[in-house]
């Protein structure tokens, strides 16, 4: 499964005008499901993600996780992390999961992130999504299962 992980003082994702999700202090994290992966992969992700020290410390080094600052996760579907852009100028998504194999592994991350102690908030799978964050720091990380 791929991530990508924004450290976000806020964070809203809206359908139809209307907010689906939202954080305050924690993560927004987009993810993609990939051909292959499997319940292992979305359970690695979400412990990796949980235990991830990327919050100041009194000191101001990144020493702290989302669940030391108690903060929580807005979890987006973002199968375009799945892009291959070396061919052409349009990318190709084929190594994304098929899309009910990515929803059942969008949902079984979210599940295994909150069992982990992380309040979760989602979008809507294969929604068009509006998502609005105010990112802390900047701090923007990529998470590849396969790395």
């Amino acid at each position: 499964m791929r991530a990508l992980l924004q450290r976000v003082s806020e964070a809203s994702v809206r359908v139809d005008g209307a907010i689906v999700g939202e954080s305050g202090p924690g993560l927004l994290i987009l993810v993609c499901a990939m051909a292959g992966d499997t319940d292992v992969d979305a359970g690695k992700l979400a412990a990796k993600i949980s235990k991830l020290r990327i919050f100041t410390d009194g000191a101001d080094k990144m020493n702290r996780s989302v669940r030391d600052i108690e903060g929580s996760a807005l979890v987006v579907s973002q199968f375009t992390l799945a892009a291959d852009t070396s061919r052409g100028n349009r990318p190709g998504f084929s190594s994304a999961a098929p899309p009910a194999e990515g929803e059942r592994l969008y949902l079984y991350f979210a599940d295994a992130l909150a069992a982990l102690g992380v309040p979760v908030q989602m979008g809507r799978f294969g929604a068009d999504m509006k998502v609005s964050l105010l990112n802390d720091g900047p701090v923007t990380l990529w998470m590849d299962t396969n790395d």
